[in-house]
């Protein structure tokens, strides 16, 4: 009987300790995570029943909760909602939340494992219960100059800083209200979202960090002159030739530079004239010498086939695996496979510009609770070094040079020294192109790393370019901010 009943107890023990165990993971180790996992609509039901964090951009709040006489107790608001859309998000009565009010819920809804001790005094003491709020990296000056300058154009603006990564500036459009998807009716809200899913111009497609993944033409030829700097191979008086076309071998494709002829006059074209007159050829050339392992490797090393949060959730760039000499000549001058976002051209920027290391792009800066005690504060993290520091400062140079008498032209400021790339990609036989600009200023003492994306050629088909275009919404942009 003794036997049986030890038997008994050891097994109720093991149980117990199980539950103990399996309990304290879930409502501690994996709260957060589980709290922020978009599936449990639980967690974001519960926050209506709390005054939910605010989201401040310089202090202001661009999202806060106002009471109601309703169920839900507090109406979301946000001020210049489409403004701020890809920053904040939104949260609906019904379906998942999206941007800052998804990936950071716990915290905003108070129901972070780092808060529990406040929420425990607030109930202690008779207060209502509050979430933590939320300072974004946001300039609101750049904001609302990337919006002014990207005007009606289909595309995005994405400003960073150079030395810490962080989002000074993330726009996007064709945008959306998040307030009509936040109202307290789920009918509404249910017949607003399809609309914007049905519309053919994506409102709802954060552009900046995702969206239709364009390639990104030539502004990719900073990656691939990276590589070629890197491999010890190369200077910017290397020189190939420079035919008017070129046939990639095995194939009846034929590259040729834009608006036909060579690049510049000679049999022969330096590297870094290639760069400044943005010419396909040589790139192609280039491409084949180098392979595509070197350069997908040098890709890897500015982010290009990596996840990444800043906190929301980023598409991810990529270079391919395995292509042959033909493929791998026209990913060099940024077309076939290769597909990039304006967040990941702005970290290749932004590399070249903070002497060749990569910063983790950050949107956030802290995050407070109700009494003011720190919860967070983000710091600036590497993701890791892309390039020599004598690489980096050797394509400040040739991107400098781009921007004063080459295809960047249209992207100068008198009084100001900018480093920049267009590119103009192409789509499709008969599809508009997509329209890039990547560059920082001051070129000598980087503030402002910036990637614009236009797309549908800005409306000019295949008349657009990217010099045309979208160089001059990146000068409008810096001109802007330097100019304050």
């Amino acid at each position: 009987m003794n036997r049986e009943l030890k038997r008994v107890t050891i097994v109720a023990l093991l149980m117990f300790l199980a539950l103990f165990v399996s309990s304290t993971i879930i409502q501690f180790v994996q709260a957060e995570s589980l709290a922020a996992d978009p599936r449990n609509s639980r967690t974001l039901y519960e926050s209506y029943s709390v005054e939910r964090g605010p989201i401040l951009v310089g202090g202001d709040p661009i999202a806060f909760s106002q009471p109601t006489d309703d169920l839900y107790k507090f109406q979301r608001v946000y001020s210049n909602g489409p403004l701020y859309a890809p920053v904040t998000g939104y949260i609906p009565v019904n379906g998942e939340a999206t941007g800052l009010e998804q990936s950071l819920n716990s915290y905003l809804s108070g129901q972070s494992s780092s808060q529990f001790f406040d929420s425990l005094n607030r109930l202690i003491s008779g207060q209502d219960p509050m979430g933590a709020s939320v300072e974004v990296a946001i300039d609101p000056v750049l904001q609302q100059a990337s919006w002014d300058a990207l005007g009606d154009y289909t595309g995005a603006v994405i400003v960073t800083e150079p030395a810490t990564g962080r989002i000074l500036a993330m726009v996007t459009k064709p945008t959306y209200d998040p307030n009509a998807l936040a109202v307290h009716d789920s009918a509404a809200v249910q017949a607003t979202y399809e609309g914007l899913l049905a519309d053919p111009t994506d409102p709802l497609f954060n552009r900046a960090t995702g969206g239709d993944m364009n390639p990104p033409g030539s502004v990719f030829k900073l990656v691939v002159t990276a590589a070629a700097l890197e491999s010890g191979r190369y200077t910017p008086e290397s020189t190939f030739p420079n035919p008017s076309s070129l046939t990639l071998p095995g194939t009846d494709s034929v590259v040729r530079n834009s608006g036909g002829g060579t690049c510049g006059g000679g049999s022969e074209v330096t590297l870094a004239t290639a760069l400044r007159l943005s010419c396909n050829i040589p790139f192609a050339e280039l491409g084949m010498e180098l392979g595509d392992t070197a350069i997908r490797q040098q890709a890897e090393k500015f982010g290009f086939n990596s996840e990444f949060e800043i906190p929301t959730a980023t598409e991810v760039s990529t270079y391919p695996r395995g292509l042959d000499e033909p493929q791998t000549a026209l990913t060099a001058f940024g077309q076939g496979d290769v597909r990039a976002t304006p967040m990941q051209m702005a970290m290749v920027s932004a590399a070249i510009a903070n002497g060749g290391i990569v910063m983790n792009p950050n949107l956030v800066d802290s995050i407070t609770a109700p009494d003011f005690t720190p919860l967070q504060e983000f710091e600036p993290a590497e993701f890791g070094r892309a390039i020599s520091e004598q690489t980096a400062n050797t394509m400040v140079e040739m991107m400098v040079n781009g921007v004063e008498n080459g295809a960047a032209s249209n992207a100068r400021i008198d009084g100001v020294s900018v480093a920049g790339k267009t590119g103009t990609a192409e789509n499709g036989e008969d599809d508009p192109y997509t329209l890039w600009f990547t560059g920082f200023a001051p070129a000598d003492n980087p503030q402002y790393a910036i990637t614009v994306l236009v797309e549908n050629g800005g409306g000019l088909g295949q008349e657009g370019f990217g010099n045309l275009i979208a160089a001059p919404v990146a000068k409008e942009v810096l001109e802007a901010v330097l100019n304050q």
